[in-house]
């Protein structure tokens, strides 16, 4: 069958563009429609299932894909492809659609997808970032694809699960399990030296360094605890009057004395402009700790983190910068829920700073990375944040 061949829908930086006409489309549909066995078959499966031609279009749905967005027939998705009726935020960055974008390159499921067509069956995970119910929302999906031929034509068997839950508990075991076992394992260790010589001339530090560690143990169950509130919208935001300064100031003492900082110094450059905004204290910390925690993580020793606050107009911007650059493949995936580069069941810094900022303070979260000025992140807030 002939595709699509409109010259504004041509433009891919991935994935083909081009499409079947919804006549073409309907007449592959056919194809399955009629087989009512076969029909019957893809119904009774409960995951989702679609089927695929060679142009990533939804030629089939089973009952478990309507159902998942209440569609009431295979009319509402019938031509689409998968990105665009799942919402993801990526689907209509270009005119050709899901998978054409830039940011589609690092796509599990266009990727699968594609691997597909050429006669290979596919298994990945897929990060999935989508508009739901006027919020953002974010899944963890494993997708299968399976070539398939129906009639003479090639297509593709395409089956969606949601591990959303699994990567949940996973991401939290790691971090229990290894993040917090280990500060508490610092704590027991100086506590011990303090014990052992209660007097000596090292127990002013011990003590310190005990101190510390209990802090950042509190700190990370209270990281972990505001995430899930903020995923299951039960978060409370408390606005009151703040001074940027002095939150950039509170940060910075928190972290020069954290591990990740290794021998970094960090700098607060002060603005110009009225200091006080209103937001909610516990979250813009939160948002801006993460930032500062993830800028220390990527630098080395004598490295300067730098911190920054101003006024904009009826906005306030805080920032972080460093001299790491991010690799353009990282920048691609950098918001989604479990990606991270820092190994397997990690990876929620980022996007719990993006959830944080948009769903509750209003704001966003943004970043600009580059091999010759390194990395800032920047969190822009409303100068008032209004009460419920």
């Amino acid at each position: 069958m002939p595709s699509q061949t409109v010259d504004n829908i041509e433009k891919t930086s991935h994935a083909p563009a081009e499409r079947l006409t919804q006549p073409q489309a309907f007449a592959q549909y056919q194809y399955f429609a009629e087989d009512s066995l076969l029909r019957r078959f893809l119904d009774a499966i409960p995951i989702q299932l679609v089927v695929l031609n060679t142009h990533r279009q939804i030629i089939f749905s089973n009952r478990a894909v309507l159902e998942f967005l209440g569609a009431a027939s295979e009319d509402s998705v019938l031509g689409s492809r998968p990105g665009e009726v799942f919402g993801c935020i990526n689907a209509d960055t270009l005119p050709g659609g899901c998978g054409t974008a830039d940011m589609c390159r690092t796509c599990g499921a266009v990727n699968a997808i594609l691997a597909a067509i050429d006669g290979q069956p596919g298994h990945q995970e897929y990060r999935l970032t989508r508009t739901f119910d006027k919020h953002t929302e974010s899944l963890d999906l494993r997708v299968d694809t399976m070539p398939l031929e129906h009639r003479g034509e090639r297509f593709v068997v395409f089956a969606v699960q949601d591990i959303s839950d699994q990567k949940r508990r996973s991401v939290l075991e790691n971090i229990f399990f290894h993040d917090i076992l280990n500060l508490a394992g610092g704590v027991k260790s100086f506590a011990q030296l303090l014990a052992e010589n209660p007097d000596g001339a090292e127990a002013p530090e011990m003590v310190r360094l005990i101190e510390s560690a209990a802090s950042q143990v509190v700190e990370e169950i209270n990281a972990q605890r505001m995430l899930l509130a903020a995923e299951n919208r039960e978060l409370k935001v408390r606005p009151q009057l703040l001074n940027g300064p002095e939150i950039l100031k509170r940060a910075a003492e928190l972290y020069q004395s954290h591990p990740v900082a290794d021998h970094q110094t960090i700098h607060i450059e002060t603005g110009s402009g009225d200091p006080w905004f209103t937001s909610d204290k516990a979250l813009v910390g939160r948002v801006l700790g993460n930032m500062l925690k993830n800028a220390l993580e990527a630098g080395r020793k004598g490295d300067r983190v730098t911190l920054g606050f101003k006024r904009q107009g009826q906005q306030v911007q805080f920032r972080v910068h460093n001299r790491a650059f991010i690799k353009k493949d990282v920048q691609q995936q950098l918001f989604q829920r479990s990606f991270s580069t820092k190994g397997h069941g990690r990876g929620i810094g980022t996007y719990g700073m993006r959830l944080l900022a948009e769903e509750f303070l209003g704001g966003r979260v943004v970043f600009e990375s580059t091999p010759e000025n390194g990395t800032t992140f920047q969190l822009v807030l409303p100068q008032n944040l209004p009460s419920d």
